[in-house]
């Protein structure tokens, strides 16, 4: 599995400081450290690429909508075929909440 071998002490810390952030501000405030705005907005980018691709949206559109470029959408696209299933799970949870 692909996810063994992200898996070490530094990265568990991270996503243990992620998983303690309790609202949109403090998420706001520690990408802002931690990132750059070209980086955040990168990983927003494809998030929004995997909504349109599961809502059945054209690379075209995509492309032109988000700025990203087919190489990220292919590598999207690719994740959710192939990949943990994560980008859907995510979105699912998204919709859930939207929906409160």
């Amino acid at each position: 599995m692909q996810i063994d071998k992200l898996r070490g002490k530094e990265l568990d810390q991270l996503f243990q400081a992620i998983l303690s952030l309790k609202d949109l501000e403090e998420c706001y405030a520690f990408f802002d450290d931690l990132c750059t705005i070209n980086e955040i907005q990168s990983l927003a980018q494809r998030l929004e690429v995997a909504r349109m691709l599961q809502s059945g949206n054209t690379y075209h559109k995509i492309e032109t909508e988000t700025g990203a470029s087919t190489a990220t959408i292919s590598r999207v696209k690719r994740c959710l075929n192939y990949g943990n299933d994560s980008y859907q799970m995510t979105l699912d949870r998204i919709k859930e909440t939207q929906q409160k």
